[in-house]
């Protein structure tokens, strides 16, 4: 097989460095991107020749320009365009903070379209190409206190919708990654907070902030057999358009979804009603 061209963001730490380790090990070229480049270091030194640094903020346009151009001068284009760069933030809806939402959708959501649209043209021209969005459980369900979160995953999924109608036809594939709760730094130094202080959300949003940091760095999540599966999904004839990773997420995401396909029949008939009468 081809070696392929990688470009990953947010390389720094967790699942992004692991999945740049993990693309490395197999041969792959990767440009590894990070808003701070010295936290690359490592990673240029162990694979030399091979990963290349990259200053990204994906809320930065010229440095979005930069990357892609990058990968186009050293190697022609980019075979996988991971949009791993996010973090996460809780508050409850009631007590949400403008500069905190519109920073969480900057990087979740628009850093992430902008990036891909300057990926698309060559990928397009090449007719190939494999796009991973890293999403979230929560793109898939709301939990309490991750409302303003949940919205930016949410956004991602249904936007990647509308993105592989449009361009599978052109082989380029779509994937997303949906993880349930793995041990990287999303619930430690990288997660914003704004602490609830409304006792009526003591029972849900409160109680979730206190789960999160109690089980920070104990989750069941493995990042390396994450990276690997991910991976995986580069070499498949046909990659799913979605794949919850992690026994919790996955457990969730059936019922959930078994859920809302049991409410949607149950009111299929309300629904139907909705029609203008058929002559």
């Amino acid at each position: 097989m081809a070696t392929l061209t990688w470009l990953i963001t947010g390389c720094s730490t967790g699942l992004g460095r692991a999945m740049a380790k993990e693309a490395l090990s197999r041969g792959e070229r990767v440009i590894v991107t990070a808003r701070s480049p010295g936290a690359l270091k490592e990673l240029t030194a162990e694979f030399d020749g091979r990963a290349t640094a990259a200053t990204l903020d994906v809320t930065r346009p010229d440095q979005i320009r930069n990357a892609v151009d990058l990968a186009h001068e050293l190697y022609g284009g980019i075979d996988v365009l991971v949009n791993n760069a996010g973090y996460g933030y809780q508050a409850s809806v009631e007590e949400g903070e403008d500069a905190e939402i519109i920073r969480q959708f900057d990087t979740n959501v628009f850093g992430l379209f902008a990036l891909t649209r300057a990926v698309l043209p060559g990928m397009r021209q090449r007719r190939r190409g494999h796009i991973i969005n890293i999403t979230s459980i929560a793109g898939l369900i709301g939990f309490p206190g991750s409302g303003y979160y949940a919205a930016s995953k949410h956004a991602v999924e249904g936007w990647s919708d509308s993105l592989a109608a449009e361009v599978s036809p052109l082989g380029i594939h779509v994937t997303c990654v949906e993880p349930g709760p793995f041990r990287t730094e999303w619930a430690g130094r990288s997660l914003r907070v704004t602490e609830s202080r409304i006792d009526d959300y003591a029972a849900t949003v409160a109680a979730r902030m206190h789960r999160t940091k109690a089980t920070s760095g104990a989750q069941a999540g493995d990042p390396d057999r994450a990276a690997s599966i991910i991976a995986d999904l580069t070499s498949a004839p046909r990659p799913p358009r979605r794949i919850v990773l992690g026994t919790i997420g996955l457990d969730l995401a059936v019922k959930a979804v078994q859920d809302k396909l049991d409410e949607i029949q149950a009111w299929s008939a309300q629904g139907r009603g909705a029609d203008y009468p058929v002559s």
